[in-house]
């Protein structure tokens, strides 16, 4: 009996049902934990089964579990592959990413996949397989929070919930960021950029001590979410807020009509830091003045906007889903919103003189990481040095430059807002340069 997978292997390497024959076998056997079926009906051009809600919670229930596979195209009673027609294929992953994204909340990560499988007469049949990993976050549904039990979802109790969330930092906690993250491998972390931080590179209990890696609760070695961050070339894919949005605005108000330059930000931590830096260097204003010689200006310090990046960078929250850090410039000011509160018990007040962090081996691999600084303007040879002083330079350089001293402001206790003011125009301008 031929089978035949019309797509590359799946990202996921090592996880449930990899191949057509397994999937089939497994088919054969019916639903278990790991494994949902679903037959599809239309009406007209559009998916009229299975219903939308009964389906988000299915999936969810998934993603709140464990590993698992959701084929479209088979009956989940009889197990009959009846498949879709395959001019329809297109609607019905229209309709999982709608699930997904709309009817789930945080959304759920996935991967589809196109196949065809046997039915009973041997003949090859469209379907879609599903691919849900385990996620880092605990997703809620139209009908409430779900986990599987063999082939049934469950309604979580208060307990199972609560117990969950902790588990996977709903809470904040502290490990966040050393947890194993699903459906990744060590292999996703590129040697080039391990060697920063381990040596050596390709030695796993090297990895593991330094927390790049750890076992999950399968006993399956993985990256951790310190590891993807820092060692990953595309952290987005596991961690969708892992970024930066950077916008410059002619003018003082946010408003799209005036917007100058956008940028988004991916990537490796250290590299989204550069480019943000970058960034802001290619759109502020720098003035020159005769005092008698050429004097310029720059609308903000450098080593200030330095710092001030990297601790949104190392100290935001990585636990709140879909939030990025956001960067906008004004003509009198920046502003950086960091999602997350402040860490632990540090209020706006004592920024200056506590030293605290969110993400303790987030800031430790960035204090091994060099610190990009062609024109010297950073004075700094590591990204991060753990002294406490960035807060204080971020004040003094700015308040020098501008006259004003920055602000710290927490929003809604879900994420801190600097805003630097930026040095005036001179009045005696020779030329401007950015």
């Amino acid at each position: 009996m031929r089978l035949r997978n019309a797509t590359v292997a799946s990202p996921w390497r090592g996880s449930v049902f990899d191949s057509p024959e397994e999937l089939l076998r497994g088919i054969r056997l019916g639903e278990d934990t790991a494994l949902e079926l679903k037959g599809v009906s239309f009406r007209g051009a559009r998916v009229s089964g299975p219903d939308r809600g009964a389906l988000a919670d299915e999936l969810s229930a998934i993603a709140n579990t464990r590993d698992g596979v959701l084929v479209l195209g088979v009956e989940d009673q009889t197990r009959e592959i009846v498949g879709i027609p395959i001019g329809r294929l297109d609607a019905v992953e229209r309709f999982v990413f709608e699930i997904c994204n709309e009817s789930v909340e945080p959304p759920i990560h996935y991967r589809s996949f196109r196949m065809e499988l046997p039915d009973g007469a041997g003949v090859l049949r469209p379907v879609l397989k599903v691919e849900v990993p385990r996620s880092l976050f605990v997703h809620r549904s139209p009908g409430g929070y779900f986990h599987r039990q063999g082939s049934s979802k469950r309604r979580m109790s208060t307990e199972f919930l609560l117990r969950l969330g902790q588990q996977r930092s709903q809470a904040r906690l502290y490990r966040f960021e050393e947890q194993a993250v699903p459906g990744s491998e060590v292999t996703d972390l590129e040697v080039e950029r391990r060697r920063r931080y381990a040596r050596p590179v390709d030695d796993l209990a090297t990895l593991k001590k330094m927390k790049l890696a750890t076992d999950d609760e399968t006993g399956r070695t993985r990256a951790t979410v310190a590891g993807i961050l820092t060692c990953s070339p595309n952290p987005e894919q596991w961690l969708p807020g892992a970024m930066v949005h950077a916008v410059s605005y002619r003018g003082i108000h946010q408003d799209s009509n005036y917007q100058l330059d956008a940028q988004v930000i991916a990537g490796p931590v250290d590299e989204q830091i550069a480019a943000a830096i970058s960034f802001v260097r290619r759109n502020m204003r720098v003035t020159a003045r005769k005092a008698p010689g050429r004097v310029d200006t720059p609308q903000f310090s450098m080593r200030a906007v330095f710092e001030a990046v990297v601790n949104a960078v190392a100290h935001r929250d990585y636990a709140v889903h879909g939030s990025t850090i956001r960067l906008f410039l004004f003509e009198d000011r920046l502003e950086l919103y960091s999602p997350g509160p402040l860490p632990n018990s540090v209020t706006v007040d004592a920024l200056a003189l506590r030293q605290s962090t969110r993400n303790e081996l987030l800031t430790t691999l960035l204090a091994r990481c060099l610190a990009v600084d062609p024109t010297g303007e950073i004075g700094r040879q590591f990204l991060m040095e753990k002294r406490g002083d960035g807060v204080p330079i971020i004040l003094r350089e700015s308040l020098a430059l501008s006259g004003r001293q920055p602000e710290y402001r927490v929003i809604d206790d879900a994420e801190v807002l600097l805003t630097v003011y930026g040095a005036g125009p001179s009045r005696e301008v020779e030329g401007s340069a950015t």
